[in-house]
C-alpha cells in the first residue's frame, strides 16, 4: 500500500505542472518586476546615527537620529511647498492657454491639446482630458483638478466654456499670487528658526574652543548623554512647531 503512494504523487505532480505560456500570453502579460529595497536610502539615514554612536556613545546616536529626522521632515515640507507652487503655476498657465484658444474659436479638445504643448509638465493630464471629452467620458486630471472641475461644470450645464475656464483661471492666479507673497513674507521667520536651531551646536563648538570642554561632558558622562538626547528632542520639537506655524498658510 505504501508503494502505491509514489506513482500517485508523481501523477498528481505531473497533472499540476504549469503549462508553458503561449505566444499571446507572453505578449500580453508583462513580467513581474521585483523591486529591491533601496539600500542607499536606508544607509544614508542610519549612517549619521552610526557615526555619532561611535564617537559620542548611545546618547550621541539617539541625538543624531532625532536631528536627522528633523532635517528630513524639513526637507520634505520644503519639497511639498515647492511642488504645490509648481502645480498651481502649471494650472494657471494651462487655463490661460485654453481660454485664449477658446476665445479665438477653437474647440475645447483642441484648446486642451494646445495647452499640452505649452505646459509639457502636465501634458499627460491634458491629453487625457481631451481624450475623455472627445469620447464623452468622465473628466479626471489628478494634476489639474481645477481645470477638470471647471470643464465638467461647463459641459454639464451648457455654460460658455471660455467664461467658466476664465473664472477658474482668475481664481488659480489669485491663489498662486497669494501663495508666493506668503512664502516671501515667511522667509524671514523661517531663516530665524534655522539660526536658532543651529545656535546650540555653535555654542558647544565655541565652548570647546574656549577650553570649557563641553564635549567630554556630553559624550563621556551619563548626565551629559541624557542632556544630549533631551537637547536633540527639544530641537526637533522646535522645528516641528515652527513648521506647523508657517505651514498654516498654504496654497488651497
Amino acid at each position: 500500500m505504501i508503494t502505491a503512494w509514489f506513482p500517485l504523487c508523481v501523477g498528481a505532480a505531473l497533472a499540476c505542472w504549469p503549462a508553458a505560456p503561449t505566444r499571446l500570453q507572453a505578449a500580453v502579460e508583462q513580467p513581474a518586476m521585483v523591486r529591491l529595497p533601496d539600500v542607499w536610502a536606508v544607509v544614508r539615514w542610519l549612517l549619521p546615527a552610526a557615526v555619532a554612536g561611535l564617537l559620542a556613545g548611545v546618547g550621541g546616536a539617539i541625538a543624531a537620529g532625532v536631528l536627522t529626522l528633523a532635517w528630513r521632515q524639513e526637507r520634505q515640507a520644503h519639497r511639498r511647498a515647492t511642488a504645490d507652487l509648481e502645480r498651481a503655476a502649471h494650472t494657471a498657465t494651462a487655463l490661460r492657454t485654453m481660454v485664449s484658444e477658446l476665445r479665438s474659436g477653437a474647440h475645447p479638445v483642441t484648446a486642451a491639446e494646445a495647452a499640452a504643448e505649452v505646459v509639457p509638465a502636465v501634458s499627460g493630464d491634458l491629453h487625457a482630458l481631451a481624450t475623455s471629452a472627445r469620447l464623452d467620458g468622465e473628466l479626471r486630471a489628478p494634476a489639474l483638478p481645477e481645470l477638470a472641475a471647471a470643464w465638467t461644470l461647463g459641459r454639464r450645464y451648457g455654460l460658455p466654456m471660455a467664461d467658466v475656464l476664465n473664472a477658474a483661471r482668475c481664481d488659480a492666479e489669485a491663489s498662486l499670487t497669494f501663495a508666493r507673497r506668503a512664502r516671501a513674507k515667511l522667509a524671514g521667520p523661517r531663516a530665524s528658526a534655522a539660526v536658532l536651531t543651529g545656535l546650540p551646536a555653535l555654542c558647544v563648538v565655541l565652548g570647546q574652543a574656549m577650553g570649557a570642554s563641553p564635549l567630554p561632558v556630553l559624550t563621556e558622562s551619563a548626565p551629559g548623554q541624557l542632556l544630549l538626547v533631551a537637547g536633540s528632542i527639544l530641537l526637533w520639537a522646535g522645528t516641528a512647531w515652527c513648521r506647523a506655524l508657517t505651514g498654516r498658510v498654504r496654497l488651497r
